[in-house]
């Protein structure tokens, strides 16, 4: 059990980092020369930012961004290695996915509103409070962690083999392993290549010896010119799980989607609890948020369990991810219903010449689909980040779960991109919706959605787990 020393401290400097964007952005709240005056009437017109209130408000919001998006997924690897077992690694994963689900949820609704109705400098200071107790029981318990020393940046290693692979173009390859380096001091582990394998067998010419390649002491004379075989077969395990990653960036889009067309079903749907109570419509997506977190609890707890005696097998992280596919292609045939429905009671009201008329249908409407899509995500995203921490290479462990962080940040941007689109191709997407068809969009993404389901089954039959407990070759280990 050991635990990556410049990851941790990393993990530290975001922290601070985050704590200083989260205490800027109190600044601006609580000094009045670093936001606009408010706007009360005619009289007093609203004034537009300043250059230097914006760039106060520009570096605290990026400041927290890199903090957040930096602590958020070197915690993941951090406590996995802390285990050997890969079903303790998975079960972690689980819980911190819970926790971190049941944060926002918090940070969603009583944090948003302290902000709304007591006083956003609160709101702000409980943050950073926050963050300052768990960054002290983070470092309490530092003492007990085993640390190792970095191994220098995996990117330059792979950006190595791709160089010397192509600087060795010419060279004909070899069937002997000696043939071949594996290093000053050749690798005894049980994950550690012996010999270079057939796949894109065009990268073994980075770890072929030639003449001048090595020193007499078995040192690399040119770094760039010659790699490991052990590196080379970094870089083809991570090419052999691209497929499989590029199936999450599509199954992510849909419901980035989701998550911003639901907000605005929500803005023209009633939204009341009670005669005086009126449900924000930006916290429905709280719904997915408590979804997940309760069904990570009984998919760990229970359903697990179950299935292994029904079984006699594990449930497969593969068979995970898949389950969460199928989901959110559920997910997105059922907002497609429900958007029928509305607008159904829309023309039925005669709504449609009224702007941003109210529908007389409640919001809690579109609970079910965001729960189902919570749920699609208790399954597939816990399952995502095991698989990559499991299955990429030794040298790239902590950031194999930003592999995740990476194809959602990209899925939102691809969302907006498509939602744009959709407006300037088609009239499914006025500004009144009860104009519009909002459901024709869910039906597409149902579509891509299934389309997506249907290659990451080709995928996950052809692909073959790399890193298995493997026997002990018998190497002599000094």
């Amino acid at each position: 059990m050991q635990i990556n020393f410049k990851l941790l401290s990393n993990r530290n400097k975001l922290t601070f980092s985050l704590v200083q964007g989260i205490l800027i952005l109190v600044l601006t709240a609580a000094i009045n020369h670093l936001r606009p005056p408010t706007c009360k009437n005619d009289l007093n017109p609203c004034k537009y930012p300043s250059e230097l209130q914006f760039a106060v408000l520009y570096l605290g919001l990026a400041l927290a961004s890199l903090g957040s998006a930096g602590t958020r997924f070197t915690i993941a690897p951090i406590g996995a290695d802390q285990f050997d077992s890969p079903k303790h690694q998975g079960i972690f994963f689980n819980w911190y996915i819970f926790t971190m689900y049941t944060a926002t949820v918090i940070s969603s609704t009583a944090i948003v509103y302290i902000e709304d109705n007591i006083s956003w400098v609160l709101g702000f200071s409980l943050c950073i409070v926050a963050n300052v107790i768990g960054l002290v029981v983070f470092l309490s318990g530092r003492r007990f962690y085993r640390l190792v020393k970095p191994q220098g940046s995996p990117f330059k290693s792979l950006a190595r083999v791709v160089f010397g692979a192509i600087s060795k173009r010419r060279m004909v390859l070899s069937k002997n392993s000696e043939d071949y380096y594996h290093g000053l001091h050749e690798d005894c582990t049980k994950t550690a290549a012996k010999d270079p394998t057939h796949f894109f067998r065009f990268l073994n010419r980075a770890a072929l010896r030639t003449e001048g390649d090595t020193t007499p002491d078995g040192s690399i004379t040119h770094p760039w010119k010659l790699s490991t075989v052990q590196e080379v077969e970094d870089l083809k395990s991570l090419i052999k799980i691209f497929p499989l990653w590029s199936t999450g960036l599509f199954l992510c889009t849909p419901l980035a989607i989701q998550l911003s067309l639901s907000i605005i079903q929500a803005l023209a749907m009633d939204r009341h609890v009670g005669p005086h109570f009126k449900v924000p419509a930006g916290s429905m997506s709280v719904f997915i948020l408590i979804s997940t977190s309760i069904c990570i609890f009984i998919i760990d707890r229970l359903l697990f369990t179950l299935w292994e005696k029904i079984t006699k097998r594990p449930l497969t992280l593969l068979q995970r991810i898949g389950i969460g596919h199928a989901l959110t292609v559920i997910s997105m045939a059922i907002s497609a219903i429900v958007e029928s429905k509305r607008l159904n009671t829309a023309r039925s009201e005669n709504l449609q010449n009224e702007t941003n008329a109210i529908v007389p249908m409640s919001a809690f409407w579109l609970v079910p689909q965001l729960a189902i899509a919570g749920m699609g995500e208790a399954f597939h995203f816990p399952g995502q980040v095991s698989l990559y921490y499991q299955e990429f290479p030794d040298s790239l462990k902590s950031t194999s779960t930003a592999a995740v962080a990476m194809f959602i940040g990209i899925a939102f941007y691809i969302s907006n991109a498509l939602i744009d689109l959709v407006r300037r191709v088609t009239g499914w997407l006025p500004d009144d919706i009860n104009n519009g068809r909002l459901d024709n969009v869910y039906w597409v993404c149902c579509i891509l959605g299934g389309l997506n389901f249907g290659y990451y089954l080709t995928c996950a039959l052809l692909y073959k787990y790399q890193n298995v407990e493997k026997s002990d070759d018998g190497c002599n280990k000094s």
